[in-house]
């Protein structure tokens, strides 16, 4: 588990092909690694990825070829800007929301603009994910946890404070790229538990609506 505050910006060093899968090399910049042990986990970008090797100045970690095809990896290249997060111990503040570290999809930046002293960013989710984000709730992009300013169908805002914007590749964001998403942990089990004893049944989960209420008893006709 992870909190999406970012520890320290890195970059992916080595990217090496091995068939479907990959192994990623990453430099780690100022994240202190003395106590990082092999098999520890560490959030690159919002993804979990597991210790195979330590490196004076980073570590190795394979890569699934589920893990390439469901998130931003599969683009990176060496020098390619990583926030960077270990697993969160139980003396850790949880600063952010409880983050899992596993991608639920890719988003894309549609709008970039400064306003003030901050960056509002407008990405784009995809349409799988829309039913989960709200107005002033929780999402992890990239590995950074950030409240929702706004929603409007597939498009979400958020605003990037000038230390976040700093101390993650944030800054290196433009329009047209694309960043992992992580939704809030509570709306995927909420819609989940909804169903109840039909859960055995759904595996195409369409989303809480009317009749979904109704049944399980929030709603009343």
């Amino acid at each position: 588990m992870f909190t999406g505050i970012v520890r320290a910006l890195g970059y992916i060093s080595a990217v090496e092909s091995k068939g479907i899968d990959a192994r990623l090399t990453v430099d780690t910049g100022q994240l202190e690694l003395s106590s990082i042990q092999l098999g520890d986990s560490i959030a690159t970008n919002g993804v979990c990825l597991t210790v195979t090797h330590l490196l004076p100045k980073g570590f190795a970690a394979d890569v699934s070829g589920e893990t390439l095809q469901c998130t931003t990896l599969q683009k990176y290249q060496v020098g390619t800007a990583v926030n960077l997060e270990p697993a969160l111990t139980l003396n850790t503040p949880l600063g952010g929301h409880l983050v899992s570290g596993h991608v639920d999809g890719v988003g894309q930046v549609i709008e970039r603009h400064s306003d003030g002293r901050s960056e509002r960013f407008v990405l784009q989710a995809p349409q799988s994910l829309t039913r989960y984000i709200a107005a002033k709730g929780s999402i992890c992009v990239d590995g950074v946890s950030l409240t929702v300013n706004q929603v409007e169908g597939r498009l979400f805002e958020l605003n990037i404070v000038p230390h976040t914007l700093v101390h993650t590749n944030f800054s290196n964001l433009t329009i047209g790229n694309s960043v992992n998403l992580e939704v809030d942990l509570v709306a995927r089990y909420l819609e989940r538990l909804l169903l109840g004893d039909d859960a055995s049944t759904h595996t195409n989960v369409q989303g809480v609506d009317l009749a979904l209420l109704e049944k399980t008893g929030f709603i009343k006709t």
